[in-house]
């Protein structure tokens, strides 16, 4: 069994405020690059474990469910880090939150109670870090935005255990636009012919 976490920038940290942002598609293509790569070197059971964010966790979770089909090995954890969370979004980001957490094999929160302190979300990280074997952060350390605290998590995490994490920061971004955008344009003049 093999166990991924994959956790970033929230959507607002890179200016995305509809789900039909053209960033959506790229950064989705991008995890679905890295997530094809790792199933397709083994059948064994292969967990995604991710939080329930607005943005790249999210994302995650819409591209793993996705690939379920593909990828019958694949199962998606949605944990949070303490009850009620997401109480305070807006209907619509409610709802969608409701909605991934319904469609995912499992679900739970790490804390048996709502908010009271950070303590709550080190707790979060500390259990991420050790129900996971490896991380995919999409994240930039020259951009600093909250997944910096899991990456700082992480870091400190390797000190002491075997631990691989993968950053995919702005210039890898950058080019996943481009190879995003020749894709758009192939498949515009094959639709012309």
């Amino acid at each position: 069994m093999r166990r991924l976490w994959i956790t970033g920038y929230r959507s607002y940290e890179l200016n995305i405020f509809k789900d039909d942002d053209p960033k959506v598609s790229v950064i989705k293509d991008v995890i679905a690059r890295e997530l094809k790569q790792r199933l397709e070197e083994s059948d064994d059971e292969f967990w995604l474990i991710t939080g329930p964010q607005l943005g790249t966790e999210q994302w995650a979770i819409e591209v793993a469910l996705e690939l379920k089909e593909a990828y019958p090995q694949l199962k998606v954890s949605m944990m949070m880090p303490f009850t009620e969370f997401g109480q305070q979004w807006n209907e619509n980001n409610q709802a969608k939150l409701a909605n991934l957490q319904s469609a995912v094999d499992f679900s739970a929160s790490v804390s048996d109670y709502p908010y009271q302190s950070p303590q709550q979300l080190r707790a979060f990280q500390r259990f991420m870090l050790t129900h996971t074997d490896e991380a995919l952060l999409i994240y930039d350390p020259d951009h600093e935005g909250k997944g910096k605290y899991d990456y700082q998590a992480i870091q400190k995490f390797q000190q002491n255990n075997d631990y691989s994490y993968q950053l995919i920061d702005f210039d890898e971004l950058q080019e996943a636009v481009i190879e995003w955008q020749e894709r758009q344009r192939d498949a515009e003049e094959e639709n012309k012919f």
